[in-house]
């Protein structure tokens, strides 16, 4: 007996998954923005290139995020998504080491 494909829960859980990720990553931008408005020039650049990524990361994510259409990119959107958190990763390095010296 073959019993068909039931997806019950997973387009609700995969669509909560992603509200996560816009989530977190809305939170970390706003500590970065927050540590970085010291008034300094490097400080502002680090602001300023954490606000697009999270702009970006928002473009990608919030199709999947509400379910209303599929990924802008196809199935580029995982790659993508890993890059712009990488990339946020290292601005939030640099904001440390810019704080520590």
């Amino acid at each position: 007996m073959s019993i068909g494909r039931d997806p019950g829960l997973q387009p609700e859980r995969t669509r909560l998954a992603w509200r996560r990720t816009l989530l977190t990553v809305t939170v970390v931008t706003a500590l970065a923005v927050r540590l970085a408005s010291t008034g300094d020039p490097t400080g502002a650049l680090i602001a300023g290139g954490t606000v697009l990524v999270w702009g970006a990361l928002l473009v990608l994510c919030w199709p999947r995020g509400t379910g209303t259409g599929p990924a802008r990119t196809g199935g580029r959107t995982l790659p993508l998504v890993t890059v712009g958190t990488v990339v946020l990763a290292l601005l939030g390095v640099l904001l440390v080491l810019r704080g520590l010296g």
